[in-house]
């Protein structure tokens, strides 16, 4: 039965939206549209050609804390800066023998004379016990290196594997900080490489299952490409002004290849629709981005919106990934757009035939069978629906209550890592936590003149419960009373007018939170300390992530509720958007804590190193990346209801009707991100296997459970109310000339109309001095 449009929704006359002016006049002029995006695609691409080579390596803490201030004057004052690099030299007898000492003093003054070493100490050149092994057949070699983290981990990435070959009478192995980097760095590449090759033809291959047609397949991937190759060329200017992180490129191939293979799959799906029913290309085009095109401006805003809040955290990590998020999803939109309009209409019906898999598929063409019986389900029975649904996520949440924050180190590459090996060696064989000793800054306290200040002060320190042992310029002190007296050893706590204290911790690391708030609680002498070291990084990374969330979680829920009241003109759907999609985060956090922190599924996933803990920054990052994601489903789905809704008033068969023509494509989009971020959830590198399996499963379950049952249950259990808002925002919005899309799409043919399950009363026209945007009720 031809459906009849209300008056209200003729499409108005006046002016063309901007937004449709621009499709117009790229599918008018296809071939230079296409030939320019070759040439700027090419351009890019050789812009970023090896660009990955000077991205950073570090910016996982927190800059601006005390615990960076402290290590600042320490390296300033004392000339003695937390190692760069620790070598681990074996050897077949006595470290303390003379052959032994031989060779240790000869690579001690090799590692010194090398191109970026400030300075290199050992056991052979300073005596000092701690860096001699329990057995004496070990030592170690401290390398201090010139320039910021950037530059140690480029030095350490050609020293280390110089002074570590094969050597007569020693075994030297590498670790620390810049060696960490430097192997990530390397790791990294080779799996961005790896992600390049399998990706691609991993997201070719769902389209093709998705569309059945080889061209309608290919268009996403090659709009993915050129969205990434654009991004990548942003970023190697943006190196010019700030660093980047290096795990920025894997992030941007996976992020860019998932959002703009999402936006491409939406626009040719509808495209496909139109083609049902209009002869011309050219307007079936301008019609799919009437409706979709919309959709993408308005969820790229959203993505940019989330990512920029990371711009309040002060995590180099953070900040530039946050970059790197914000480039690649301005290039998807842009070649949504501009570029794929001019494709479509230059492949017509290459598009729309030649499904490979038709004897698979079931159904009517316009819709899924499978997420039409799910739809019919979860809005029979509204309430039980929802409840079930919200049951579930909810349980998967719960673990999310035991979470516990790091920071990055060594334990984030694999097991074999070098640099990770042999930290678990020098755990295994040095009585010393070479990773966690504090260091306790008196600026004020000059160890010469005011001695028995010093010395009063490493007493109460060293009684604390926390600390094992305590080294300073007067001497060694344990549980409360000086064990040692000053001697050789204690020349590098000493400065002019200032000294400081080397704070061994008596237990495990999940005391060191509570040993740093002691020390800084605790009465000093000069008007107060700064605790430096790796603990006290953590913490204050910590302390400034956290506190940065609620002012980055206000402003990505005003921002949202703000973009989703203007494109749909409702108060009610934007706070469901909200709540649906803080419910489906927590189930995401809460199975990545039962995983990555508590260590299960581990041979399912690749072996990892269980930490106990959850990098600081990955979480913040994943909750704005995949709450993005979750609105931008939202935002076609809702679009396709609110579409149903306007033309034949029943909102129930609106429901049903989104949901059966938009669910295999929302399963498919999610399956494609999920299979961009595969080689993220393969890494070797925990850091990023987390965030893909995290940001994964965020689009999976989102796709599934909340897209297909929760949201259809909700807004069926709220009616009509789903399209109401105050009087004054409705006319706020109508004089902003965003009210014209409803019109014009109530307008359009009838052709990709909503499959209506039931036959629908006549709509309500509207009356000439309705203000609100309302759709028609029956």
């Amino acid at each position: 039965m031809p459906q009849r449009t209300p008056p209200s929704a003729r499409v108005p006359s006046g002016r063309t939206p901007w937004s449709e002016a621009l499709v117009r006049r790229v599918v008018a002029r296809p071939w230079r549209v296409v030939c320019a995006a070759a040439v700027t695609g090419l351009l890019c691409v050789l812009a970023a050609v090896g660009g990955t080579g000077a991205f950073s390596s570090g910016g996982y803490i927190a800059s601006g804390t005390e615990a960076v201030r402290a290590e600042g004057e320490l390296a300033r004052r004392f000339d003695a800066p937390v190692p760069d690099v620790v070598l681990l030299a074996r050897f077949p007898g006595p470290a303390t023998g003379r052959p032994a000492a031989a060779l240790g003093r000869a690579l001690t003054r090799e590692a010194a004379g090398r191109p970026g070493v400030r300075e290199a100490l050992s056991y052979w050149t300073t005596g000092q016990e701690r860096l001699l092994s329990g057995d004496h057949r070990s030592a170690l070699i401290t390398l201090d290196l010139r320039g910021d983290e950037n530059q140690a981990a480029r030095t350490a990435a050609a020293l280390v594997p110089h002074l570590t070959r094969h050597r007569p009478g020693v075994e030297v192995s590498a670790t620390g900080t810049a060696w960490v980097m430097a192997q990530a760095t390397q790791l990294s590449r080779t799996e961005l490489l790896r992600a390049e090759l399998i990706g691609a033809p991993l997201t070719a291959l769902v389209l093709l299952l998705a569309f059945g047609s080889v061209a309608a397949a290919l268009l996403p991937v090659l709009i993915g490409a050129l969205a990434v190759a654009g991004a990548f060329a942003v970023l190697r200017v943006v190196l010019l002004f700030m660093p980047v992180s290096v795990f920025a490129a894997n992030v941007t191939t996976a992020l860019g290849f998932g959002l703009a293979v999402d936006y491409a799959l939406f626009v040719v799906t509808r495209y496909r629709e139109e083609r049902g029913t209009h002869a011309d290309p050219a307007e079936c085009v301008v019609l799919a981005l009437r409706t979709v095109g919309r959709c993408v401006r308005y969820s790229a805003a959203t993505v940019v919106l989330c990512l920029s809040t990371l711009l309040l955290f002060p995590v180099g990590f953070l900040r530039s990934l946050t970059v790197a998020g914000v480039s690649v999803v301005v290039c998807a939109a842009l070649a949504t757009v501009l570029v794929l309009p001019a494709l479509l209409v230059l492949l017509g019906d290459r598009l729309v035939g030649g499904d490979l898999f038709a004897r698979l598929r079931r159904g009517p063409a316009d819709g899924s069978a499978l997420w039409s019986r799910i739809a019919r389900a979860a809005t029979a029975r509204p309430l039980w629906a929802a409840l079930g649904a919200v049951v579930l996520l909810a349980t998967l949440a719960l673990p999310f209550a035991q979470v516990r924050f790091g920071a990055t180190d060594e334990r984030v590459l694999p097991a074999a890592t070098e640099s990770h090996a042999t930290a678990r060696r020098v755990e295994a064989e040095f009585d010393l936590p070479w990773n966690r000793t504090l260091a306790v800054v008196l600026p004020h306290v000059d160890a010469l003149e005011q001695a028995d200040r010093l010395d009063a002060y490493a007493t109460r320190v060293s009684a604390l419960g926390d600390v094992r042992e305590v080294v300073t310029g007067t001497g060694t002190y344990r549980e409360g009373r000086q064990v040692a007296q000053a001697g050789p050893d204690s020349l590098p706590f000493v400065a002019e007018g200032a000294s400081w204290l080397a704070v061994l911790p008596a237990h495990g690391p999940a005391h060191d939170r509570a040993l740093v708030e002691r020390l800084r609680a605790l009465p000093a002498p000069g008007g107060g300390a700064r605790v430096a070291g790796r603990p006290a990084r953590v913490l204050d990374t910590q302390d400034a992530v956290l506190g940065a969330l609620p002012l980055a979680g206000t402003l990505i829920v005003a921002g949202v509720l703000l973009l989703l009241f203007l494109f749909t003109g409702s108060v009610l759907i934007p706070l469901k958007t909200v709540l649906t999609g803080a419910v489906s985060l927590g189930a995401s956090f809460g199975a990545m804590v039962w995983v990555f922190q508590e260590g299960h599924l581990r041979g399912l996933l690749g072996h990892f190193t269980v930490t106990g803990e959850l990098e600081t920054s990955v979480p913040v990052l994943m909750f704005a990346v995949a709450f993005a994601l979750s609105v931008d489903y939202e935002l076609f789905l809702v679009s396709r209801v609110e579409e149903g809704y306007r033309r034949h008033g029943d909102h129930r068969a609106a429901v049903l009707g989104a949901v059966s023509s938009t669910g295999r494509v929302i399963t498919a989009a999610a399956a494609v991100v999920a299979v961009a971020l595969l080689p993220l959830a393969g890494s070797g590198i925990t850091l990023l296997k987390l965030m893909g399996c995290g940001l994964a499963l965020a689009v999976l379950v989102d796709a599934t459970v909340v897209r297909g049952v929760l949201v259809p249950a909700l807004l069926v259990l709220t009616g009509t109310a789903n399209w109401w808002a105050p009087r004054g925002l409705a006319r706020l919005r109508g004089r902003l000339g965003l009210d014209t899309w409803h019109r014009a799409v109530a307008a359009q043919s009838p052709g990709p109309a909503l499959p209506v399950p039931h036959a629908s009363a006549p709509e309500r026209a509207d009356t000439a001095g309705q203000t609100s945007s309302a759709p028609p009720t029956r």
